[in-house]
């Protein structure tokens, strides 16, 4: 994206030079990860996707950074404040399409913390990304000035940026049939979190809230007809009620916007946020919940939560590729298990 946008606005004026610099530019906000060295876990899960993906971010770096590249590409003819849109653009396209992810976008940082997550593509989409390098690597074997290297580029943003609309159009479908399922089937909730499951925006996994507990169920846009299975996940907040006043508790909380659940196993808690699934997408009683946290304890007060580190994910689960290719296909008969529905 920051190469495509990069070659969109200096394209013609500065040649190559204007998607390295754009690409540069559409990485740069992903470098906060560096500081996991040195602060907690706790903090890293602020951090990440903070500042840096900011509209302060993009507005005063842009500016800071069209300045530097001028003074080093002087010869290049484009102006300073040509050279800041360059980077603006890359900084802001970043954390705009970031948005679209589930994990939570801080848009709005410092004067807010508020995770922007619309949620209607998968953090890594194939059919998204593809357009894009093909327009931009076919771009680049024409001159800067031709017509051809700015069709080809523009056909490529121009497809990726229509994949996003479909899929904000498929949500809104999405979201309508997992409703309908849930008021035929009296499934009471609050509210209701939709997101495409891995490498595709054709299968989808609804979270409905139901305060003390989630329903969760699978939908794909070939689906016949047929009810929505949906099984039930305890959220368990009973593990960690004492500690829901402690910073660490706290933070895990406003990640997972309340779509969680807790468990023991071998005696520590885990916290898991149940928006990123599991391992084998929902489909077999044998996966692995992606986003998992052990939460550590003072050793002298048990009573105290000083910190949490992630599990490391495991996608070990036999067939599960196989499986998730006959559930988008519209074949609920790849969902191995029959959930367990709430008395009506």
């Amino acid at each position: 994206m920051g190469a495509a946008v990069g070659e969109v606005v200096l394209g013609r004026k500065v040649g190559k030079k204007a998607p390295i610099w754009g690409a540069i530019a559409g990485t740069v906000p992903d470098l906060d990860v560096m500081v996991s060295p040195w602060v907690s876990q706790t903090a890293q899960l602020g951090i990440h996707r903070g500042i840096t993906h900011s509209l302060v971010f993009a507005v005063v770096a842009g500016v800071c950074g069209g300045r530097l590249l001028y003074k080093l590409h002087r010869e290049s003819g484009a102006s300073w404040k040509e050279w800041s849109l360059l980077v603006f653009f890359g900084f802001l396209t970043h954390a705009l399409l970031d948005c679209f992810t589930m994990y939570g976008t801080q848009l709005f940082s410092p004067f807010s913390s508020y995770p922007v997550a619309i949620s209607t593509i998968f953090i890594i989409d194939p059919l998204y990304t593809a357009p894009l390098i093909l327009g931009l690597l076919i771009a680049l074997f024409f001159k800067p000035a031709s017509r051809q290297r700015l069709l080809f580029n523009q056909v490529g943003l121009g497809l990726s940026t229509l994949y996003l609309c479909i899929g904000i159009a498929n949500q809104l479908h999405v979201k309508s049939a997992f409703v309908d399922a849930l008021q035929e089937q009296r499934l009471a909730y609050d509210r209701l979190f939709a997101t495409p499951t891995p490498l595709n925006n054709l299968l989808w996994m609804g979270l409905a809230d139901g305060g003390d507990h989630l329903w969760i169920g699978l939908y794909s846009l070939f689906d016949g007809d047929g009810p929505i299975r949906f099984r039930r996940v305890d959220k368990n907040q009973e593990l960690i009620a004492e500690v829901l006043d402690q910073e660490p508790v706290k933070k895990l909380l406003w990640f997972a916007r309340g779509y969680y659940t807790v468990n023991i196993d071998s005696g520590e808690t885990y916290f898991n946020d149940l928006r990123f699934g599991r391992s084998d997408i929902w489909l077999t009683n044998k996966g692995h919940y992606v986003f998992s946290f052990r939460l550590l304890r003072n050793p002298e007060n048990p009573n105290v939560v000083t910190d949490f580190i992630r599990r490391p994910p495991s996608f070990t689960s036999e067939g599960v590729l196989a499986l998730l290719w006959e559930r988008i296909k519209g074949n609920k008969q790849a969902e191995q298990v029959v959930a367990a529905l709430s008395p009506k």
